[in-house]
Parts: C-alpha cells; sequence; structure tokens
C-alpha cells in the first residue's frame, strides 16, 4: 500500500469513485466546483492506494482558531467498503498526525456526523475525544 498527498485537481477529480461512497450523488462537475473553491483555501488530500486503487481518503485543511491555535482538520473521512477493518483508517490517522506535528499545529479537528456511530468508535480508539458540538444553520438546501 502507498499513501500519496494529493494536492491537484486533476489528482483529486481522479478518486471521485471513493467520494461517492461518502456522497452517492456527487457528479464530476459538482465534485471540481467544489474542489475548485477548496484547494485555494489550503485544502489537500491524502489517499491510500493498493496497487493503483484508492482504497482511503481523507481531506485536511490547516487553519488557526483561537480556542486552539494552529490545526489541521480532517474533512470527508472514507474507507472504500470493501477495505474497512483493515486498518486502512489507522494508516491515514496516523499519516495525518504525523503531517500536523510536521506544520507544528496543536490539535487535530473533525466533525462527525451525530449518528455515525462507528466513525465515533474508530475516532476515539485512535485517541479523539468530542470538546464540544458543531451547531449548525443551513442557509440552502444542499443537493
Amino acid at each position: 500500500m502507498k499513501i500519496i498527498e494529493l494536492t491537484t485537481l486533476e489528482q483529486m477529480l481522479a478518486q471521485i469513485a471513493i467520494i461517492q461512497q461518502l456522497y452517492p450523488d456527487f457528479t464530476t462537475e459538482k465534485y471540481a466546483a467544489l474542489l475548485c473553491e477548496m484547494i485555494p483555501k489550503n485544502y489537500t488530500q491524502i489517499a491510500v492506494f493498493d496497487n493503483k486503487k484508492c482504497i482511503g481518503i481523507t481531506g485536511c485543511w490547516v487553519g488557526t482558531k483561537l480556542w486552539t491555535g494552529k490545526y489541521l482538520e480532517m474533512d470527508n473521512f472514507v474507507v472504500h467498503v470493501d477495505h474497512r477493518s483493515k486498518g486502512i483508517g489507522k494508516l491515514l490517522t496516523d499519516f495525518v498526525h504525523q503531517k500536523a506535528k510536521d506544520l507544528n499545529c496543536n490539535a487535530i479537528v473533525l466533525d462527525a456526523f451525530t449518528t455515525n456511530f462507528s466513525a465515533h468508535r474508530f475516532y476515539y480508539n485512535q485517541g479523539y475525544e468530542p470538546k464540544g458540538f458543531h451547531f449548525v444553520k443551513l442557509l440552502n438546501d444542499i443537493d
């Protein structure tokens, strides 16, 4: 297995199939439009490949907030359904952990939907813990 940091639109678009496991209705056009907004704001992706097939991926952002200082945020963490419980998620979180340390971040943060109990269990097992609630007020329908 090989872990690669994806930094270009083309590299990220090539992995749409695994992103569609999380967002089944995503079209290439919609995904590209969102990435074009995200990439200039420090967005990258970390991907695990088995041969040439992407079997795990997460997005990463680096930012700064008053409560934590510099942080790395994981976003859209997906392990291919056929490769779950095989250590792929741990490979990703370990890579992200080292990346955050190399960037002198004070924390790694992420959001998980309140009903995604298997993700909660995984993140707890990786040393993450909830520190609060992420409240959302939708202003538009999300397609």
